[in-house]
């Protein structure tokens, strides 16, 4: 019997050595030596769909496309049982977290690879397709028990943005010397997406479409280990788990060791190798938006590795010890930490699952509803964006409890009502839940890597509460909202929209662009006994005879975006001012530019990029900043400058010139610093007090990092007064909860408009701000505006677009395009 046995594995092991023998290399298949070059997106497609049809052992699934129409791809690799299996493995997974009903049996564990996410990070693909073919060559005992799945390339936009730079740029052979072209990007760089954003800050809020494909299919996986591979400065050693403080409290003990356990294994390889590396410094796990935590969050275990390299780094570059750094380094680093994480995954199955399915285990989440209320349109929002992550909500039904009010810091009874949204913690993804609406999260140390502060509700511009009691669904209502359908009024003497949230000024571009007249109310009005807000839109039939079909086509563009309008039957108001007064201003068409190039935060520029092209659908003109000089202004209404830009002497006069002429210019973020303490200007900063300032000579060498950390606010939310009554604020009350991303403070203008400050005795309601910091936000300016000539400069301290998650504030930066 045992050597049947033993014939039989010697046959499997020969079965298996002869398909492998048939599978190309990556070099072999590409013809040339893997690390000698960097391969296009395209050329990587090719070799994952060539091993693909040349393996049982891998299936290649597309799961969608960039905004450049490039493919997005993953592939699963396991055993030929376990791949013919795929899809009971699958559901058997989900059985485990409660997404599906029902008791999970296998015993198969799922480790997801995640590669390139910033493009210009290009090892991390190669070592991809390296990864695969050792893996179906060298390793098939650790995929019997074991599902890998592997997406090669997250961010193909940007990864081909760099390697066709890097191409077209390098010497050949290829320079070493860290000054030539080849190791110096030029703006904006390889490492964000198409519209500039960084997509490895973009998993909670799914913005981009790439990351909002990719969760469709994470969702269905649910891996127990997830990995995104980096790179980082060109003389850092190597990275991998565990990480450092903070950990975000709902990280369990198991998620801990377990990290530290596959650190271990990863160490085993590299001090043989005798390669340099480092754990638990600099990488936290706190911000729930990396390809790290948002997995981690989510019961996996999720780890970011990281190697020397960059965009600097190229084919070959020497580094601090007078070595070289090349490629072909890079790619066996990331190479053995991914085959290391698989190893040690397989190794350690059955009590890697047996972890995760208690992640799921909710019954000791404190608060076991948040109650969202305020806008329709607003929560439905919030509704669908929580459908990104399958994340359930429902309306809530009618009853009193006892919840904590995120607005008034104190906790008393609530009576919920059927317009309220009810987000659960008895769900199979209620840790994400907590992460996502809880007030403030708890911080172990100050320092972090990212931003602290991000609180739903307030994101969105909605009270918020939070509950220990659970409240169910309201069964009376329809799960699904019907869509808004308008209908034609012959006899309407114009039609009226709200203004209160960026749907309204996607309504508003969408006018303008078909020629249509729009104008605002700058009061609040009634009519046909109807109330109506400051900013309202009213189209008029009389101003607009030039648009065949008048009604049908206001009509169309309404139900189109789901818009609920209304019509009236006269222009003589209740209350307010008639549609003829001045008070109901004419919107005219604005030629908005944009500042772009050398010299602004590509990441800022494509959030502005990305906000009129896929939310207002307005056109915008991007000017670069190499062609200020000889550009006419006198052409356009609006100027952005993007934060990051910093104006020159020179600048500053062209655009004094402009606003003198009539010109808007919407300053954002450091941008605002251009015109401070400058001559001509009212904006000054504010001062810090000289005994306020630390002695920094007397202070310690290793205690010096936390003083600085009194000094900066990292992410940070804090609640400011509005003037409503100011068009720029027009869809606002009187409060609004801002994310402070810097201890940049600036004075009350003396003249023109402080249209939102930080009142006296602020302070942050959520996320780190230091002590010294915090002693500059009173009496802060947050939005404020000075007319210069006949026109304005608007200066917006803190960025409202920021990563284009903080919903609240578009309205804000819309207003200052098109209200004044």
């Amino acid at each position: 019997m045992k050597k049947l046995i033993f014939s039989f594995l010697a046959v499997t092991a020969i079965f298996f050595s002869v398909q492998a023998q048939n599978i190309k290399s990556p070099s072999d298949f590409l013809g040339y030596e893997l690390g000698s070059n960097f391969t296009r997106h395209h050329k990587v497609v090719e070799y994952f769909n060539y091993v693909s049809e040349n393996s049982s052992n891998v299936i290649l699934n597309k799961y969608g496309e960039t905004n450049e129409q490039r493919p997005l791809y993953v592939s699963f690799i396991s055993s030929e049982e376990n791949i013919k299996n795929l899809e009971n493995i699958r559901t058997d997974n989900l059985k485990r977290t409660g997404i599906l009903e029902g008791t999970s049996i296998s015993e198969i564990g799922i480790v997801w690879l995640s590669y390139n996410v910033h493009g210009n990070e290009a090892s991390s693909t190669e070592t991809a397709m390296l990864t695969i073919y050792k893996l179906i060559t060298e390793k098939q005992d650790w995929l019997e028990n074991t599902v890998v799945i592997i997406d090669p390339c997250i961010n193909p936009d940007g990864r081909d943005r760099y390697v066709n730079w890097y191409n077209q740029t390098k010497s050949t052979p290829f320079n070493t010397n860290p000054d030539v072209s080849e190791h110096n990007e030029p703006w904006p760089g390889g490492r964000p997406n198409h519209y500039l954003f960084d997509l490895n800050r973009d998993w909670a809020w799914a913005t981009q479409i790439e990351t909002q494909q990719r969760l469709k299919v994470y969702n269905k996986w649910m891996p127990h280990i997830h990995v995104d591979f980096h790179e980082q400065f060109i003389n850092n050693p190597y990275y991998f788990a565990p990480g450092t403080e903070p950990y975000h409290e709902i990280i369990t003990d198991w998620q801990r060791s377990f990290q530290t356990e596959i650190g271990k294994n990863h160490a085993k390889y590299f001090d043989e190798k005798g390669w340099r590396y480092f754990t638990k410094e600099s990488f936290d796990l706190f911000y729930p938006s990396y390809g790290d935590t948002y997995p981690t969050y989510m019961g996996a275990i999720g780890m970011t590795y990281e190697q020397a390299g960059h965009g600097r780094a190229g084919l070959g570059i020497i580094i601090e010890n007078n070595t070289i750094l090349t490629l072909k380094d890079r790619i066996a680093h990331h190479t053995t930490t991914g085959l290391s994480t698989i190893e040690i995954a397989s190794k350690n199955t059955n009590k890697m699952l047996a972890e995760f399915k208690k992640f799921f285990n909710n019954s000791n989440l404190k608060n076991k509803s948040y109650i969202l209320r305020g806008d329709a349109e607003k929560i439905s929002k919030v509704s669908k964006f929580l459908q990104k992550h399958e994340i359930i909500s429902y309306p809530s039904e009618e009853k009193i409890v006892k919840a904590f009010y995120y607005n008034s810091n104190i906790i008393k009874p609530l009576k919920t009502t059927i317009n309220d949204l009810v987000i659960p913690t008895n769900q199979p993804k209620g840790k994400m839940v907590k992460v996502l609406f809880e007030l403030e999260a708890q911080l172990s140390t100050p320092i972090t890597y990212d931003i602290t502060a991000w609180n739903i509700p307030l994101a969105y511009g909605l009270e918020g509460f939070s509950s220990e009691y659970e409240l169910v669904r309201n069964k009376n209502l329809n799960a699904k909202k019907q869509p808004i359908i308008n209908e034609v009024n012959k006899n309407a003497y114009a039609y009226i929209n709200k203004w209160n949230e960026v749907s309204d000024a996607t309504f508003l571009g969408d006018l303008i662009e078909e020629g249509f007249n729009v104008r605002f109310s700058s009061k609040d009005f009634s009519v046909d006994g109807k109330q109506y807000k400051k900013g309202s839109l009213i189209v008029m039939r009389g101003e607009n005879k030039h648009i065949a079909n008048f009604d049908d086509a206001i009509v169309e563009i309404a139900n189109r975006l789901n818009k609920k309008i209304t019509s009236a039957s006269t222009g003589f108001v209740d209350s307010g001012s008639d549609f003829g007064s001045y008070n109901v201003s004419l919107i005219k068409t604005k030629n908005v530019a944009v500042l772009a190039g050398e010299g602004t935060s590509s990441l800022s520029f494509g959030e502005i990029w990305h906000f009129f092209e896929t939310q207002l659908n307005f056109p915008l003109n991007v000017i670069n900043t190499k062609n200020l000089k000889r550009t006419d202004l006198s052409k356009y209404q609006v100027l952005i400058l993007p934060n990051g830009y910093n104006a020159t002497k020179e600048t500053l006069k062209k655009f004094t010139s402009f606003t003198s002429g009539g010109g808007t210019l919407i300053a954002i973020g450091s941008a605002v610093n251009s015109f401070a303490d400058k001559e001509g200007f009212k904006l000054k900063k504010k001062k810090t007090e000289e005994n306020e300032k630390s002695k920094e000579n007397l202070i310690p060498f290793d205690k010096r990092e936390l003083e600085n950390i009194k000094n900066k606010i990292t992410g940070s939310i804090f609640k400011s007064t509005i003037d409503a009554s100011h068009p720029l604020a027009f869809g606002y009350n009187d409060t609004y909860y801002s994310l402070k991303l810097s201890s940049n403070a600036y004075e009350l203008l003396e003249t023109g408009y402080n249209v939102g400050y930080f009142p006296e005795n602020s302070t942050n309601i959520s996320g780190y701000t230091g002590v010294n910091a915090l002693k500059q936000v009173p009496n802060s300016l947050l939005f404020g505006i000075e007319n210069k000539g006949r026109g304005k400069i608007i200066y917006m301290v803190d960025n409202p677009l920021f990563r284009s998650f903080w919903e609240n504030g578009k309205l804000f930066f819309t207003n200052a395009v098109f209200f004044n």
